[in-house]
């Protein structure tokens, strides 16, 4: 654990200018409350102060002032031992990957930054399944009003969502926990929407299907869409809090080989399901990147064939996007980080020309 916070340390020292010695102003502790700190993704606000999120890829930012920047964050501890990690970008540098240290962690952040504002993300890697993380506060010299973009994007699905066994920078595949390879902020997801300055909302679990959902899962993604933490089934959320311009799903590797009938009924009521909520996004449906031969033919096909009778149905902004090839470079035959990158470049390309973004 101290390993991977000081990598962290000694990697923002890296890419950070040194300024010049000046006199700094005082840190000050700002609560979670502040206006000034931005939440995006489904999060739960019954305690204010320490605002609770599940989901993977849900994200806190904030535009601030001063040399160092600190978070204080409450960690689940799920099974006692579970450990979040965390994406940490400052400005528009690389980002870097930290885990929580305890119940209760206080992470120095950033160091020795230049003068001036910077903006800060920091984005939940790890899904529900691993705990949930509360934001306490950040502690820094001010912090100021935050410009966030107006663009919005929602991205259903799996596993391949979640971003779960991408990350083999610190932890190879088979080596430590199963979530040590989660990485929400780098996934195709989030790549995608940061390409195309909007903002995101990861709504996926690990296993989950339309109609099948594997590894011993009780849940579908109909059945818990409306929930703060989907893998619990748990918290009601309130669809007015982020309204996306466009809804991607990216469900159907759990579901395997389905009947064309019972598949295809589902997929057409989830997405009236979604219309429900969001009257005038575009909705999406993509195809498994990491689907073999066979079940990545049935969707090809289902998929078309939904599009088309959403269209006759009087909804023309349903549309389908299918990716060209499989990606299997991850842990568990998941996408690789470059693989999710590649992914997001082609799902940039399709969205572009949809939205004339």
């Amino acid at each position: 654990m101290k390993y991977l916070f000081c990598l962290s340390i000694a990697a923002f020292s890296t890419f950070c200018a040194i300024a010049k010695p000046l006199k700094h102003k005082e840190l000050t502790f700002f609560k979670a409350d502040n206006p000034n700190i931005k939440y995006v993704g489904r999060v739960d606000f019954d305690n204010p102060l320490a605002p609770r999120f599940w989901n993977p890829g849900v994200y806190v930012q904030a535009k601030f002032k001063g040399p160092s920047l600190e978070i204080t964050v409450n960690d689940e501890t799920l099974y006692g031992v579970t450990h979040n990690y965390l994406e940490i970008a400052i400005d528009n540098n690389p980002p870097i990957r930290i885990q929580t240290t305890g119940k209760t962690s206080r992470l120095l952040v950033a160091s020795n930054l230049s003068s001036g504002s910077h903006t800060v993300t920091i984005c939940k890697d790890t899904e529900s399944g691993i705990g949930y993380i509360e934001f306490v506060g950040m502690k820094c010299e001010e912090l100021l009003p935050l410009h966030q973009p107006k663009r919005k994007i929602e991205f259903i699905g799996d596993s391949i969502t979640c971003g779960t066994s991408m990350d083999q920078s610190v932890v190879k595949c088979d080596k430590g926990y199963w979530y040590d390879q989660h990485n929400a902020y780098m996934s195709y997801g989030p790549s995608t929407a940061r390409m195309l300055d909007a903002q995101w909302q990861i709504s996926a679990v690990s296993g989950i299907g339309l109609i099948h959902s594997c590894c011993n899962l009780d849940i579908t993604m109909p059945k818990v869409f409306d929930k703060v933490d989907l893998r619990a089934d748990s918290i009601q959320w309130s669809f007015s809090k982020y309204t996306p311009d466009v809804v991607t799903i990216c469900l159907g590797q759990n579901d395997g080989k389905q009947d064309s009938v019972a598949f295809c009924s589902a997929y057409v009521s989830f997405i009236k399901q979604i219309r429900a909520h969001y009257p005038n996004a575009d909705i999406v449906c993509l195809n498994s990147p990491m689907g073999n031969v066979e079940l990545t033919g049935m969707l090809k096909n289902y998929i078309s064939g939904i599009e088309q009778y959403m269209h006759n149905s009087g909804d023309k902004k349903v549309s389908h996007f299918l990716f060209p090839g499989g990606y299997n470079n991850g842990c568990g035959s998941h996408p690789d980080m470059a693989q999710h990158q590649l992914i997001a470049e082609q799902l940039v390309g399709y969205l572009r020309g949809l939205e004339n973004w």
